[in-house]
């Protein structure tokens, strides 16, 4: 391996490609229809219950059917990108979402839904990856990756809070249907020109045989895992079915470790998770997904239901978070990412999202929106737009071309599984919470006064949990000084170097 500040793994063209920052549009435009999709249904979902005649029971597979499908298949999307080609993949990828969203929208009963439901959450999964996979191939100088995972790591982060916004207007002035029909034009202009503009290294492609029992074990172990902690939330922990879909997402899991590290071609090198700054990396980003998560789970139903606010305002509200991201990711961390270690963008950021956490923890039901939940959000968005962006790129930096599409998988699944983890867990601690309050003070509160106990039971319930998240966070912070020590990207060594060189491509350094 050649010891200069970029290790030639052979012999592609090292001219960047002139269309790179079109594409660049059309990847990003696609990540936000994906984003968007995440949070623009959760608010449209009582309209959509209405409609279909939806049982208070079944609802959640609205939310559980695409998480299943999106969390369980990612791994083998991303290795179909890899064997496949990812702009294939990712055209693919788009063209399906949109058809599935069309079906969804048109959804004349509850079955059908949940049936679009999964598919989106199919072709998601190999959208998701292709997308991500094609940033890593394509932006391979320091500075100018700096700046593309910056536009990406944005759009990942706000563009969860721009789904609110979007939820809100089209269900308070449309329809619920259209929550779902807005995916359709955002992925016909995402196609359209990454068509024409998207081109991918040839030789970056991965096309040894495809891991039959490592695709199975990795899809039943991921959607029992996934399944696992949303029947835990609405089935309590201690459930049998629960421990039991744990207990054999666990041996699954394993034996789809055991699996990757004997077969000859792995769906999932174990390569990409033990090198110790990806997987720290992975790790850090799914801990704070857990607190995002919660964040946006409780501040949805604490603006709603304690402060009234319409599902609209209620989208407006989250605009410091989505405000502090941009400003994080585009220019805090892409300003500084070529200059210095990515720990010391990456912890510092988690510390300073768990400060905005840490405000939250004060909610109660007066408090103005103004003084303490905008500063709140922005902190918080600031400090994950700001670890965000350097994380994702170190997920999939330094990884051999033809692993690439699998270790941006990596960084997608490492999100779903936090997200689930996050939703199930924290809301499990404040439902808890918010019990115990109003049964300790039930007795002592007269009954004009029974509502406002409601409400403030469930605030307590919300500031106990945020103290949880504030926790993880600091988890997270932890783990990032730890495990992440790597130097600036164009000052040192590659820490894929001693990964094989196998494949005939030219691939940007970080090292040690």
């Amino acid at each position: 391996m050649s010891e200069t500040p970029q290790a030639t793994v052979g012999k592609v063209d090292s001219v960047p490609d002139s269309s790179r920052w079109k594409a660049l549009v059309f990847i990003a435009l696609a990540q936000l229809m994906v984003v968007l999709d995440a949070t623009v249904v959760n608010i449209a979902l009582p309209s959509a219950q209405q409609d279909l005649g939806m049982s208070d029971g079944n609802r959640q597979w609205v939310i559980t059917a695409y998480a299943l499908a999106f969390g369980g298949l990612l791994l083998f999307g991303g290795r179909v990108a890899d064997l496949w080609g990812r702009k294939r993949a990712f055209l693919t990828g788009l063209f399906g979402f949109a058809a599935a969203s069309a079906l969804g929208g048109a959804a004349v009963n509850e079955a059908m839904m949940f049936a679009a439901r999964a598919l989106q959450g199919v072709f998601g999964a190999l959208l998701a990856p292709a997308a991500l996979s094609l940033l890593a191939v394509m932006f391979t100088d320091a500075k100018e990756r700096a700046k593309a995972f910056g536009i990406y790591g944005a759009i990942a982060g706000g563009g969860g809070a721009v789904g609110l916004i979007v939820g809100g207007f089209l269900t308070e002035y449309l329809n619920w249907r259209w929550t779902l029909y807005v995916n359709i034009p955002f992925a016909v202009v995402a196609a359209a020109g990454a068509y024409f503009v998207v081109r991918e290294p040839e030789s970056g492609r991965n096309r040894s045989p495809l891991d039959i029992p490592g695709v199975i074990l990795s899809i039943l172990g991921l959607v029992t895992l996934v399944y696992g902690f949303t029947r835990a939330e609405s089935d309590s922990w201690g459930d049998s079915v629960t421990i039991i879909l744990f207990i054999a997402s666990a041996v699954l899991l394993a034996a789809f470790v055991v699996t990757e590290s004997k077969v000859k071609s792995p769906l999932l090198p174990l390569r990409v998770v033990t090198e110790r700054n990806r997987g720290g990396a992975y790790l850090s980003l799914a801990l704070a997904v857990i607190a995002m998560f919660g964040l946006f789970l409780f501040l949805t139903y604490y603006l709603q239901i304690v402060k009234g606010y319409s599902p609209l305002k209620t989208g407006f509200a989250f605009m410091p978070m989505a405000v502090g991201m941009m400003v994080g990711s585009t220019q805090i961390g892409t300003r500084l990412m070529t200059r210095i270690a990515p720990r010391l963008l990456i912890g510092p950021g988690f510390l300073v999202a768990a400060v905005g956490l840490l405000l939250l923890t004060q909610l109660e039901i007066g408090s103005s929106f103004v003084t303490l939940v905008a500063p709140a959000q922005l902190l918080l968005g600031l400090g994950l737009g700001t670890a965000f962006m350097p994380a994702m790129s170190l997920s999939t930096f330094g990884v051999e071309p033809r692993d690439a599409g699998v270790a941006s998988a990596m960084v997608n699944t490492s999100q779903q599984v936090g997200g689930a983890i996050g939703t199930a867990l924290l809301n499990s601690i404040a439902a808890s919470a918010t019990a115990v309050y109003i049964k300790d003070h039930v007795a002592a509160t007269a009954k004009p006064a029974q509502r406002i106990l409601q409400l403030e039971g469930m605030v307590h319930g919300y500031t106990r949990a945020i103290w949880f998240a504030v926790g993880i966070l600091m988890l997270s912070t932890a783990i990032a000084f730890v495990f992440i020590n790597t130097g600036r990207p164009e000052t040192s060594s590659n820490p894929a170097s001693d990964e094989g060189d196998e494949d005939d491509v030219v691939v940007p350094m970080i090292g040690h």
